[in-house]
């Protein structure tokens, strides 16, 4: 039974003219709606990374397609990835509106941003909704793995990004970012900064010292900050093959990237984000990377509450396209 319909019953009606408005509705959709709830509920790795990295939509001003964009040697390609978790609804439909405003107004950059967790998802409950973001978004990647922080999915969302984005390009992308589901990044100020820097061996972010890590960071004695970074597409490859990152996957991700980076001298074209890359800073004191807002921003990290990133986005005043309408007068 199927809302109120047998499959074998709905097949065997005599023709498809015969077939009422919504039934046939119910014939066009059904593969459809099987081939996702398929997905989720009994995930075949092959098939969902096929579906993850093709599904394309008609609902978002960005291309919320997985497969990569036609490569555009005239602006920037990003890769933006979220690491997040499955339960998150609401907070991935607030970081969804963000960075679609600000992907359909980006002239000097082609960011994709997709929403990144594991597949190891048992509420039949977070499954329906993920189905139905899939069905709408198209921008959710389930990488094979557990859920978990720091016992190797980081490594698992590098290590695979190659071969679900490759498109026969050499370098589908110019720079992958790793961000955190508490941090907001300002896209065109990323754009601004990445435009004249190398194209390969580049490791961005908030540059924090590994002194208190007991060395844990190898001979470069610092690594970026977890809740966003940005590495040069050759890394990724570099990190989807090289041992040292395949036998190290477990600790703080942040701090195993650099040990990675750091124990084979990649990453030369290193730079330090702050101060346009801190932390939010609300009522606490102001150190070297928590402060007020600034124009130059890049990325905000620690906007755990909706209260946060409200000041965040009104800040950078980030819905004045927001044109007159009579159905919302009066809104501001």
């Amino acid at each position: 039974m199927y809302h109120g319909f047998t499959i074998h019953s709905i097949v065997m009606k005599s023709t498809f003219n015969h077939l009422s408005h919504s039934t046939t509705h119910l014939l066009l959709f059904l593969p459809l709606t099987l081939l996702i709830l398929g997905c989720i509920f009994y995930p075949n790795n092959n098939l969902l990374s096929f579906f993850t990295t093709s599904f394309r939509t008609c609902s978002t001003a960005n291309d919320a397609s997985e497969a990569p964009p036609p490569f555009d040697d005239a602006k920037l390609n990003i890769f933006f990835g979220i690491l997040t978790m499955p339960q998150l609804h609401e907070r991935r439909h607030l970081i969804r509106s963000v960075y679609s405003i600000q992907t359909h107004n980006l002239l000097s950059a082609k960011v994709n941003v997709r929403f990144i967790f594991c597949n190891s998802i048992k509420d039949e409950e977070v499954k329906m909704f993920l189905a139905l973001e899939i069905t709408l978004y198209g921008d959710i990647v389930l990488l094979d793995c557990v859920e978990n922080m720091n016992d190797g999915k980081t490594y698992t969302y590098f290590s695979s990004l190659p071969s679900l984005v490759s498109n026969g390009h050499d370098r589908p992308y110019d720079y992958v970012v790793k961000a955190d589901d508490d941090a907001y990044f300002q896209l065109e100020n990323l754009a601004s900064f990445l435009k004249d820097k190398p194209r390969e061996d580049l490791y961005y972010g908030m540059e924090m010292s590994c002194d208190l890590l007991n060395g844990m960071c190898g001979a470069h004695n610092t690594f970026m900050a977890g809740f966003g970074y940005v590495l040069s597409w050759d890394l990724v490859e570099w990190i989807a093959e090289s041992d040292i990152a395949r036998n190290n996957k477990t600790g703080f991700e942040d701090v195993m990237l650099a040990k990675w980076l750091n124990t084979e001298g990649k990453g030369k074209n290193r730079y330090d984000g702050v101060p346009a890359m801190y932390d939010y800073k609300g009522n606490l004191p102001e150190k070297r990377n928590r402060h007020d807002f600034i124009p130059e921003t890049v990325a905000i990290h620690k906007l755990k509450a909706d209260a946060q990133w409200a000041k965040t986005l009104e800040y950078f005043n980030v819905t004045n396209i927001l044109k007159p309408y009579k159905l919302h007068r009066n809104f501001r």
